[in-house]
């Protein structure tokens, strides 16, 4: 079988109540992609005014105050995946005064286990994704302490 070069992709939505990004988020961000757990594919930040106009920033438009914090990212965010119409998807939900960064993220920790698993002669028949939220509710319920 085929090797693989490329991770699973996740698309996360972080939403911001209070258009209040800081980048808070970065140094974990950082921590991710230095210890080559995954790579980030493209970031968009898409707001609501409290007038209810909609806009978007990418990376690249991002104010003095927080383009320093994603400098050492430089080369990780390949960017050019999300469009205007992720824009309009993501903001038809987003109440005024709010805002979402969309994360694209490759997972890389998973490429040479997904090799692993073609080399023995297997294959990833799928996939799913728990949101944390629901595994933490669904761990504490079990006694496994």
């Amino acid at each position: 079988m085929d090797t693989v070069d490329v991770g699973p992709v996740d698309i996360l939505l972080l939403r911001f109540p209070g258009n209040q990004f800081k980048g808070e988020i970065v140094p974990a961000m950082r921590d991710l992609v230095v210890n080559g757990l995954v790579r980030i594919v493209d970031l968009m930040f898409v707001y609501r005014d409290a007038d209810g106009t909609v806009g978007s920033i990418e990376l690249a438009g991002l104010g003095p105050d927080l383009q320093p914090a994603f400098a050492d990212l430089d080369g990780q965010l390949g960017g050019g995946l999300l469009d205007a119409e992720d824009v309009d998807e993501v903001a038809e939900g987003l109440p005024p005064g709010n805002s979402v960064a969309v994360l694209v993220v490759e997972n890389t920790w998973a490429i040479p286990f997904v090799n692993a698993v073609r080399a023995a002669g297997g294959e990833v028949a799928d996939q799913a994704r728990i949101p944390a939220e629901t595994a933490d509710r669904a761990l504490r319920g079990l006694d496994i302490g």
